[in-house]
């Protein structure tokens, strides 16, 4: 399907631009989100009428965002979640469970704005970007771990998933690996099973 491009989208093309793309695409998202429109005729008149205003309501947009993007830079929000002693979750953090974190901190982020390439699985902290706008990105990081403690020695950069692998690996001295009584047996006890069949 052909379409007029009304902001920027990124992979495809800027403001006016008449792109074609798929017709799931545009029908699922492009044109109910109003990031588009089918490009006929009169719709391509309409958009010459409106250019002017689209442009100065994108700019107003841009101007916002960027505002923002000033005061979420480089923030870390703390999800907790629960997870196993190697510090796999129990479920995955999704784009929904991000944008509701940093909007309960005051920022209104919905989770299309929240690109991720692979759902998180494990406890940690991961730097990602939000989309305030097509035109600005703002990188936060989300502090994933168990608890309120370990979310706050995370940031102080203390490891906490290695003293629990050291706990889980005691160290064994190599006489407690045998019985008592127990060693390499005698030269003479390895000789006589060989002897018995030789003779036979």
């Amino acid at each position: 399907m052909q379409v007029i491009l009304l902001e920027r989208i990124e992979k495809l093309g800027q403001m006016g631009d008449e792109v074609k793309v798929k017709d799931g695409f545009a029908r699922n998202f492009l044109l109910p989100e109003k990031k588009a429109l089918r490009a006929t005729k009169g719709n391509r008149e309409y958009f010459a009428g409106r250019r002017t205003q689209l442009e100065a309501e994108n700019l107003t947009r841009k101007t916002e965002a960027e505002k923002i993007a000033e005061t979420l830079k480089d923030r870390v929000f703390v999800l907790i979640r629960q997870a196993g002693d190697r510090g796999q979750l129990y479920g995955s953090v999704s784009t929904r469970d991000i944008a509701e974190v940093i909007t309960k901190d005051g920022f209104t982020v919905g989770r299309h704005q929240v690109p991720l390439d692979k759902p998180i699985k494990s406890i940690g902290l991961v730097p990602l970007s939000v989309v305030l706008h097509p035109e600005v990105k703002v990188g936060v990081t989300i502090n994933i771990a168990r608890n309120e403690d370990e979310a706050e020695r995370q940031v102080r950069g203390e490891d906490v998933l290695a003293e629990k692998v050291a706990e889980e690996q005691p160290v064994v001295a190599a006489e407690e690996l045998f019985e008592e009584g127990a060693g390499p047996a005698e030269e003479e006890e390895l000789d006589t099973p060989a002897e018995e069949s030789k003779a036979e």
